[in-house]
């Protein structure tokens, strides 16, 4: 969160998707959208399905007349009979596994294929999301869809859509085969299925919103996880581990609490359909040894029928056992769909030219902005910069000195008022190129996981080893880098945890000016740098601002005392500019603020 913006943060568990459900049917079509860049796949797979049911369901039958082959009472059995249709049905249950197999296969590359389309679409999306998004959102929360609601997609694609076809054929197929056999059967099913029909229905309607807490709450689990073991050195420092347990403990407990309300709930389905199934099985036996005694079915028939049955009903209890996991893939694609349906950064107008032959004069007049409406950060802000021009900008926590640097990047717009580079809006610039004009070293540092190199190199294409080496010479890390294992190649591990905070930071400042951009932005450079190592760098950082264009936000006041003008930024608006000299004999809070870090015998060093 931009630091001075009096923003409301959700690190207290706020969840970055909660709103109301949406319907399954129109969840299921915006799915369709991944299903249908397969669909030739997706065809293989229901013919393949439809035969492999097809052939299953042909062995009831067969077993059928195996046994009518049986004469009851006499005991005489036809065993050539029975042996003919007993290899028929070893041959069509053999071809319907191993279609079975197949059909499974092409449904995990099928699941792979989605599942790889649905990550890209999220993580593209997130390149596109404004600064604004991330300051307002819990990052675990968007970790979890990434990767835990995809992944609860990718189960379900790879065995419940499977299971969800071949239980249509399976019911279909066998509704027609036991009205081939007996009719008058076939009515028990007119009392037993819709009462399970309806009780599914009922059932998948409550667990889907459990489901979505349970995602909501492992959202928040994960965000708490990642930022306290980001502050471990912290915790440990204060000897407070003690209280994150307890936190801790109580965010797990309700995740796992969430977790088993829904697959409680879900798990519970299963047994109350099987036992309504159970049910018409019973009435099935029991009507059907009246028929075969009044001499209206054979027992054969009775034996194909009561399979056939089982058939029937089975998939309808399986579907009520994977109700569960199909809800929980439902509510895990809402939270993708509607991670994928945030706003993303306003496109460029079309009428936005690259910014080209930067000059370096920035004009902001009459600027009024704010994060929260009932709480303004800048009033009415004015602030001129003519071209190679160091601007320091100071003034208590939460002033918004960082808010002018959003601004200036466009991470925001104002709400009123215009930001000019060489008297053009930069709303007339596309977002890129205004971008691309500004070297921007910040106090939070920030390096991925790669090599030295990499790291410096990242930010300007088609860089030269020479020209690493020389920027590397210029912030003087060149010895020190030259003197590691690995040199310029040495690995960087979770973001740069194996180097200091100050070397960190002098690569970020070596990267600023390796891209050579005519404006440069300096958040607190130098907060992480102590007295010798700053001074180490002052000649490289006189270099690097020589003939651009510098905003610099500093509280350490000794490095901006020789800055072309100081705003003080006091209640949104500048309430002192000027040199460091003209400031001082104002005595005004500059000179409170100046004072305030040196004792009076100290004579501060200068530095710019």
């Amino acid at each position: 969160m931009p630091r001075g913006s009096g923003m409301m943060s959700l690190a207290g568990g706020g969840s970055a998707f909660e709103r109301p459900s949406v319907e399954s049917s129109f969840m299921i079509r915006r799915l369709w959208k991944y299903f249908s860049r397969y669909k030739w796949t997706m065809l293989i797979a229901v013919i393949l399905s439809f035969g492999g049911n097809l052939l299953a369901l042909l062995g009831p039958k067969l077993s059928g007349y195996a046994i009518d082959a049986i004469s009851p009472g006499v005991g005489k059995v036809d065993f050539a009979i029975v042996f003919h249709y007993a290899w028929q049905m070893l041959l069509f249950y053999f071809l319907s596994s191993l279609i079975s197999y197949v059909l499974a296969f092409i449904m995990v590359r099928l699941s792979r294929g989605i599942v790889y389309s649905m990550r890209n679409d999220v993580y593209n999306h997130l390149m596109k999301l404004p600064v604004k998004f991330y300051d307002t959102h819990l990052i675990g929360n968007v970790l979890n869809v990434l990767s835990y609601d995809i992944d609860t997609i990718a189960a379900s694609l790879s065995n419940d859509i499977v299971q969800m076809l071949a239980s249509v054929i399976t019911i279909v197929g066998s509704f027609f085969m036991m009205v081939s056999i007996s009719p008058r059967l076939l009515l028990i099913f007119v009392a037993t299925i819709p009462v399970s029909i309806l009780f599914t229905r009922y059932r998948s309607k409550k667990v889907r919103a459990l489901y979505r807490e349970r995602s909501e709450k492992l959202g928040v689990l994960n965000g708490y996880t990642e930022e306290i073991t980001g502050g471990m050195k912290t915790i440990k420092s204060y000897n407070r581990e003690n209280v994150f347990i307890e936190q801790f403990e109580v965010k797990n407990a309700e995740a796992c609490e969430a977790n088993y309300q829904a697959d409680s709930f879900a798990s519970m389905t299963g047994p109350a359909v099987n036992f309504i199934n159970n049910i018409s099985l019973a009435l099935i036996s029991i009507f059907g040894a009246l028929l075969y005694m009044g001499g209206g079915i054979t027992l054969g028939s009775v034996s194909s029928f009561v399979l056939y049955s089982r058939k029937f009903s089975g998939p309808i209890n399986e579907f009520s056992n994977f109700i569960g996991e199909i809800q929980s893939a439902l509510a895990a694609a809402e939270r993708m769909f509607r991670l994928l349906d945030e706003e993303t950064e306003v496109e460029d107008t079309p009428e936005a030219a690259d910014l080209t032959g930067v000059k370096g004069k920035v004009d902001l007049k009459c600027v009024n902005f704010y994060y929260n409406p009932e709480q303004p950060i800048l009033k009415n802000f004015n602030l001129n910069a003519r071209p190679g021009q160091v601007i320091a900008i100071v003034g208590p926590t939460g002033a918004g000195k960082t808010t002018v640097i959003n601004l200036l990047m466009r991470f925001y717009d104002p709400v009123s008022g215009s930001i000019k580079i060489d008297n053009r809006e930069i709303k007339s610039f596309t977002r890129a190129s205004l971008r691309k004009a500004f070297s921007m070293v910040l106090q939070d540092t920030w390096l991925f996981s790669g090599s030295i190199y990499e790291n410096l190199a990242y930010g300007k294409e088609n860089v030269s080893r020479e020209d690493i080496i020389n920027t590397a010479r210029a912030v003087q890390m060149d010895k020190y880098i030259e003197a590691l294992p690995g040199g310029y190649d040495t690995v960087l591990k979770d973001g740069g945890t194996n180097i200091s905070k100050g070397q960190k930071q002098l690569l970020t400042i070596a990267r600023a000016m390796l891209l050579n951009a005519p404006m440069l932005i300096l958040d607190e450079a130098t907060s992480n740098v102590d007295t010798r190592t700053e001074r180490q760098i002052q000649a490289a950082m006189l270099q690097l601002m020589k003939g651009r264009t510098c905003f610099v936000i500093a509280h350490r006041l000794s490095t901006i005392r020789n800055a072309d003008l100081i705003a003080v930024l006091r209640g949104g608006k500048i309430s002192e500019c000027g040199t460091h000299d003209e400031l001082m004999n104002l005595k005004g809070y500059y000179s409170e603020l100046y004072w305030a870090q040196f004792d009076d015998m100290e004579a501060p060093s200068r530095v710019m």
